[in-house]
């Protein structure tokens, strides 16, 4: 939908999202260990007069990565430019970015394991030297011309760092692993959009949804809202009940499995026995890409100890038998399974 497309409640929607996005590293709730990080890396920078060095934000989606990097943009007083990885798939796109950076410019990159490899390249110099070689010409008469850059600071996003080539990685200043969050910081989190969302909801509901918030903020944000509509819809209190009610119809459960979760783990206990099952089989059995499975589905599925990832595939555990009220097929023994279960181990 373009700028002149936007309806007036779109528009008040993606400035709802910018009013969540806390400012400064004072307002972020949880992720305290980097947050003491980079105030130190950031004070430093700022004691000497320049730029900040470079940062790699590294975990799962919805964490805060893409706010951290605006709140390295707003605290260090410096403009922000945006991209993404996808976005740079030749080194011309990444040279005409870098080339019109003004000095001191935050320049963040989201996704960056996906930038073609020609670009990553073309970064490595980037960043060391603040300069980049431009091709003009083919074959024996190509000239190389080095064009300086004025000094900027790369904030780089990525939801898989082991991707990214250890050369690129190597020359961050400083890699930031952003944790899961605790049930307590995620009511921290609900409580402040709750307050901009002028929202009164009971301290019992907001600590319902945020266990059923798989630990990332984002999902906090979202199903908050959706209960929010609901108690709007129905004319009811934001409570306990609404809370319930809401959350049974966009199929979150109690420990926060949603559909497509429910999906991988059926497949896995139903269609193949517990497993083991490789990730193209599995994606294709869910009709879902397997790049989701890995990086949106399974960490959380590891994390509550359903699913355990062996040299041989995709085992369900114990505790996802026990969870979901099934058993082994008949012949294949308890003892079976608690091999299969510690070969991921």
């Amino acid at each position: 939908m373009s700028d002149a497309q936007m309806t007036p409640e779109s528009e008040a929607e993606l400035a709802f999202e910018g009013a969540l996005r806390p400012k400064s590293l004072g307002e972020f709730v949880g992720q305290a260990k980097v947050r003491g990080q980079l105030q130190l890396l950031l004070q430093a920078a700022a004691m000497q007069n320049r730029a900040p060095d470079h940062i790699l934000l590294a975990g799962p989606p919805g964490l805060g990565k893409t706010t951290l990097a605006m709140i390295v943009a707003h605290e260090s007083g410096r403009p922000l430019r945006m991209s993404s990885g996808p976005a740079i798939q030749h080194a011309g796109d990444l040279a005409a970015v870098l080339s019109s950076l003004v000095p001191g410019e935050v320049l963040f990159i989201d996704e960056i394991h996906r930038m073609a490899r020609s670009a990553e390249e073309m970064l490595y110099l980037a960043m060391e030297d603040f300069r980049i070689d431009i091709m003009v010409g083919k074959g024996a008469g190509a000239t190389s011309i080095p064009l300086d850059l004025a000094p900027f600071t790369l904030v780089g996003a990525t939801t898989r760092s082991g991707m990214l080539p250890n050369p690129l990685r190597d020359r961050f200043g400083f890699t930031a692993h952003l944790e899961f969050y605790e049930t307590d910081e995620l009511e921290e989190v609900l409580r402040r959009a709750a307050e901009l969302l002028g929202l009164d909801i009971a301290r019992p509901a907001l600590a319902e949804i945020a266990g059923r918030s798989r630990g990332t903020p984002r999902i906090a944000n979202r199903l908050l809202r959706r209960v929010r509509d609901y108690a709007l819809v129905h004319g009811t209190k934001a409570g306990h009940a609404a809370v319930d009610a809401a959350l049974e119809l966009y199929d979150v459960d109690p420990i926060g499995l949603d559909r497509l979760d429910r999906a991988v783990m059926l497949a896995i206990l139903q269609r193949f026995d517990g497993g083991p099952v490789g990730l193209g089989t599995l994606a294709v059995s869910v009709g879902e890409e397997g790049d989701t499975i890995e990086s949106v589905v399974e960490p959380f599925l590891v994390r509550t100890g359903f699913l355990s990832r062996t040299p041989r595939g995709r085992v369900a555990t114990p505790a996802a038998w026990a969870h979901f009220g099934l058993a082994p097929r008949a012949g294949r023994s308890a003892g079976e399974q608690a091999v299969l279960f510690a070969d991921g181990l």
